[in-house]
């Protein structure tokens, strides 16, 4: 990603679900798996390709993991004006953690653009 990067505030992305499901494959150090899902919109004039992200998950623990690369679930989708892409993803963890992060775009012209993903939160319920 080359050049000065902006927020971009016509991209915005809203979390449209967190789901806990105990029957996803999970690690015995992790045991607890969330779904999530989130779709991004494009409010803005231009055409925008989404080419990465980062995600930022703090445990109750103390324990951050963060998450980049390429993409978003193997994909690298363009957003027209007006519409949106949505996904759903998880992810695991010990205790209950706080989630956060950013999106990476590149608009028709070449400008890279980011937007932040709203804070959620990935709570265990007491009887699991």
């Amino acid at each position: 990603m080359a050049g000065v990067m902006r927020e971009f505030e016509d991209l915005r992305v809203k979390v449209d679900d967190v789901i806990y499901m105990p029957s996803l494959d999970a690690p015995h150090e992790k045991p607890h798996p969330f779904v999530y899902f989130i779709s991004i919109h494009n409010h803005s004039a231009v055409p925008i390709t989404i080419r990465g992200r980062k995600w930022v998950v703090q445990e109750e623990t103390g324990e951050t993991t963060v998450v980049e690369g390429d993409g978003i679930v193997g994909q690298t989708p363009r957003i027209e004006p007006g519409g949106h892409f949505s996904y759903n993803s998880y992810h695991v963890v010990s205790q209950a953690a706080v989630v956060t992060g950013a999106f990476f775009g590149e608009t028709a012209d070449g400008e890279w653009v980011y937007t932040r993903i709203p804070e959620f939160h990935l709570s265990v319920p007491t009887w699991a």
